[in-house]
């Protein structure tokens, strides 16, 4: 696991030159570090790195994480991944993000099973950006109307919205995300925060005013197949 510090550092390092470039805040970003796949002991090197903030895409393997790794409290866990019914319980105890909230069910159940200790669940909609029927996420026409919704629930809190654009598409479906945030903070001008990019299309991402990004590959490696 030696390599996932020198690797940490090299992301941070590349992300901070492109933020200097675009006249970027480094503060404003956030850089989360995608562990899917990955063992607990990779978070703990990463964490030892400096890294506070990890993304899972998988319900049962966050659960699974936190509760090895409950003793670093200042972990900031991420759910990014498509989530069922029938998993939103693991993911309202453990998570202090969702990136991929695309229907009503989810988040009603989300802000009934979210312990009050640990305050507001913060959420983000995942938009199908580039229209692609295997995908998750909601269409641009569906973005208000369930903004409204959930801004409506107690125990969550609208922060934005996310997206994964088709492989050769990414530069055209951040332009049309920049102009979605835009239009999603006129309604809720909290919403600020735009989850996109990840370890091979962040540096356009930036320019087109991701807020967060999120690099596995980059920091860990390559995945682990045989887990998924």
């Amino acid at each position: 696991m030696n390599n996932i510090a020198e690797q940490l550092g090299l992301a941070y390092h590349n992300l901070n030159e492109k933020c200097s470039a675009l006249a970027i805040a480094p503060d404003k970003l956030q850089l989360i570090a995608v562990s899917k796949t990955k063992p607990a002991s990779a978070i703990v090197a990463a964490y030892n790195a400096g890294q506070r903030h990890f993304g899972e895409n998988y319900p049962q393997e966050l659960a699974e994480k936190a509760a090895e790794l409950q003793q670093y409290r200042d972990i900031v866990w991420h759910f990014i991944g498509p989530l069922q019914s029938n998993k939103t319980k693991l993911v309202a105890e453990h998570a202090h993000w969702v990136h991929s909230l695309d229907r009503l069910k989810i988040a009603q159940r989300l802000a009934s099973q979210r312990p009050p200790a640990m305050g507001v669940l913060k959420v983000l909609l995942q938009i199908n950006i580039s229209d692609e029927a295997s995908k998750a996420g909601i269409s641009t026409a569906e973005m208000l109307p369930l903004a409204h919704q959930i801004s409506a629930l107690p125990m969550l809190q609208l922060k934005g919205l996310m997206a994964i654009p088709a492989p050769g598409q990414s530069e055209a479906a951040f332009v049309a995300m920049q102009q979605l945030s835009n239009s999603l903070q006129q309604h809720y001008p909290h919403a600020t925060e735009l989850s996109m990019g990840m370890s091979d299309d962040w540096p356009q991402a930036l320019r087109y005013g991701a807020t967060m990004i999120r690099l596995g590959t980059a920091i860990f490696g390559a995945r682990d197949y045989d887990k998924e």
